[in-house]
């Protein structure tokens, strides 16, 4: 166990689907599959469905996440089928991304840091994206009622037009809200935007 809620909510989950070789992509990550070009950093990859499926259709992947069961599976997988995947295990309340790449995605990532690091970590991803390049970025917004994943010390709801604005002098390629209802007859309630680095 962790000190941080958000880390072992997912870390249990991942080992649930793990054993129920559950391994599907969700929405975002499908939204995000045709805007991938060249070297591609996914942050927050979680059980790797999305880094996988980049690596398989020929794009170099560096998958990065804070749970131990995520990255075992990615490394087995990713080895097994001799993918250009490489996956890392980090702290991601304290990680810097090193280098740049064409595509720098983080879908569901960023609302579980507190906002300084959540703010910190966006300015890492549009620095990291190479001129021409893309950000595909995902995370929940105000109006989010389903809070059972946050951890209370560390956690971020962006406002709804948050996204948009951070990406101020890019081409907005996707900008989407979309709300899911959640368990106990709550909600969750999206932001997704896809950016050209122009």
């Amino acid at each position: 166990m962790s000190t941080n809620r958000s880390i072992d909510f997912f870390e249990a989950q991942f080992q649930r689907q793990v054993a129920g070789r559950a391994f599907a992509m969700n929405p975002f990550e499908t939204l995000a599959l045709p805007y991938l070009q060249g070297d591609v950093l996914d942050l927050g990859c979680g059980l790797g469905n999305f880094s996988i499926e980049a690596a398989q259709r020929g794009h170099r992947v560096i998958a990065v996440d804070a749970s131990t069961t995520a990255i075992a599976r990615i490394r087995a997988e990713a080895g097994a089928r001799d993918l250009p995947l490489e996956a890392l295990e980090v702290d991601l309340a304290s990680w810097t991304i090193d280098g740049t790449f064409d595509t720098v995605v983080s879908i569901g990532l960023l609302m579980f840091l507190d906002e300084e690091r959540a703010l910190s970590l966006l300015t890492q991803i549009r620095d990291a994206v190479r001129p021409g390049g893309r950000a595909i970025v995902n995370v929940l917004v105000e109006g989010t009622t389903y809070l059972e994943m946050f951890d209370p010390r560390h956690h971020y709801l962006f406002e709804r037009d948050e996204l948009v604005r951070q990406f101020d002098g890019w081409e907005i390629l996707v900008s989407r809200f979309e709300s899911f209802p959640a368990p106990g007859d709550t909600l969750k309630a999206f932001a997704t935007v896809v950016a050209l680095k122009c």
